[in-house]
């Protein structure tokens, strides 16, 4: 909540800021320059200015949240306590006789490579309870049994009866400076430092180090395979699956749009199987196609078959009817007018639906990998993730991502080259 509140702040204070400044540059504003009116999409192109300060928005909050080196240690979110901390505890014996011993403990960060620091001295004391000393590692807890070092134990009848003063009981819990503690219904303590707002390396890394996992993806491999092995099979295996698909499913939108036979043969089987998740079909797959590639790819293309069938489908639908009339009243032939009317102006709702089945499958393909694969992506991905290495993790979702988006942009210019009649009657 706090990350997402952070970001809606920059928004608003890049967005008014962008616009001080665009004011005094011209002021006559750039309102003067338009000549459409509020609510045409079509005048909407992106500010790129807003582009790289969402991405450095998002840089930063990475960052701050990781305390990582790439953000000033001023701006990092607060995280654990490291260093020294101490508390107070009575002890109290059979007899009712009470005694105080303190407890002393380190905590630290773990760093790769590094020894587990010792735990600090202290002097034992002179009364029957005896002072402690622990390391904790951050972003952990310690259930300590304090008084197993006492002249008198639990089994003297011994109980732990305050923490600094404050009186404690099984099942209590305290807050103090560092964080909490809370007594067990067996009497031990268990110590829980404060987390802070920063989040543990194993549920989100600094950039950093998803940087220097690349470094090392990309020299030493992944799992016998190259990084570019990797992503090549992921994007070989989209790419097919994704032209199957288009291969079949644009002929079928096709015939659905110009046929109430074919419509009222397919349209069941088509809007059946839109909101079936492809990763439901796994099971089929591996059934009908096994694990091999053609598994993979089959399941792509069911990812992308029926998206270009309603694509096609719905471009058909969209083309302006009384261009049709125009064409025969000119004389054309069904042929002619399906090559000149119909299919360059379905072109832009097949271009659409390509971009999306494009994104469904390179979402899909991680599921696709899962099934007895030795390369890819996806694979990297959850073999990394049942060893908690979430920095492999979050650098292969970011490879996804920027290929995927990689695509999607030369999707567009591909578009803007063959459909450049797009948005125009």
């Amino acid at each position: 909540m706090i990350p997402l509140l952070i970001y809606i702040a920059i928004f608003i204070g890049a967005f008014i800021a962008v616009r001080l400044i665009a004011g005094a540059v011209s002021p006559t504003g750039f309102t003067s320059l338009k000549t459409v009116t509020f609510g045409d999409e079509s005048a909407v192109i992106p500010d790129r200015r807003a582009s790289v300060i969402s991405i450095l928005a998002l840089f930063f909050l990475w960052g701050s949240f990781t305390g990582s080196i790439i953000v000033p240690s001023f701006l990092h979110m607060p995280g654990p306590p490291l260093g020294l901390h101490s508390f107070e505890h009575t002890v109290q014996d059979a007899d009712g006789n009470t005694d105080t011993a303190t407890v002393t403990f380190l905590l630290y960060e773990e760093v790769d490579g590094a020894e587990t620091p010792e735990p600090p001295e202290v002097e034992p004391g002179e009364g029957f309870a005896r002072n402690d000393s622990l390391v904790i590692e951050a972003y952990g807890s310690e259930l300590a049994r304090l008084q197993d070092n006492d002249l008198l134990t639990r089994d003297d009848g011994t109980t732990i009866i305050e923490v600094n003063g404050q009186p404690i009981s099984g099942g209590d819990r305290l807050d103090l400076d560092f964080g909490t503690v809370t007594m067990s219904t067996r009497g031990s303590i268990n110590i829980l430092p404060a987390q802070g707002l920063q989040m543990e390396p194993i549920w989100l890394p600094p950039p950093e180090a998803v940087v220097a996992r690349l470094i090392e993806i990309s020299s030493d491999g992944f799992r016998n395979y190259t990084l570019l092995e990797h992503l090549g099979y992921s994007l070989f295996r989209v790419v097919v699956g994704f032209l199957l698909g288009a291969l079949v499913g644009i002929p079928l939108g096709y015939a659905m749009g110009l046929s109430n036979w074919a419509r009222g043969w397919f349209d069941p089987i088509v809007e059946f199987m839109r909101p079936v998740p492809p990763l439901a079909l796994i099971p089929l797959v591996i059934i009908w196609a096994g694990i091999g590639e053609a598994g993979k790819i089959v399941l792509l293309f069911l990812a992308a078959l029926w998206i270009m069938a309603i694509a096609a489908r719905a471009g058909v639908s969209g083309v302006n009817i009384s261009k049709v009339h125009a064409a025969y009243s000119l004389g054309a032939s069904k042929a002619q007018i399906m090559r000149h009317v119909i299919v360059p102006n379905s072109l832009p709702e097949i271009f659409t639906g390509a971009r999306v089945a494009m994104g469904v499958c390179w979402g899909t393909v991680v599921a696709a990998e899962l099934v007895a694969a030795v390369q890819g992506a996806g694979m990297m991905i959850m073999v990394a993730s049942r060893f908690q290495n979430t920095d492999i993790v979050i650098l292969g979702i970011i490879l996804i991502g920027m290929i995927g988006f990689g695509i999607d942009i030369l999707m567009r210019i591909a578009e803007n080259k063959l459909v450049p009649w797009k948005g125009k009657s």
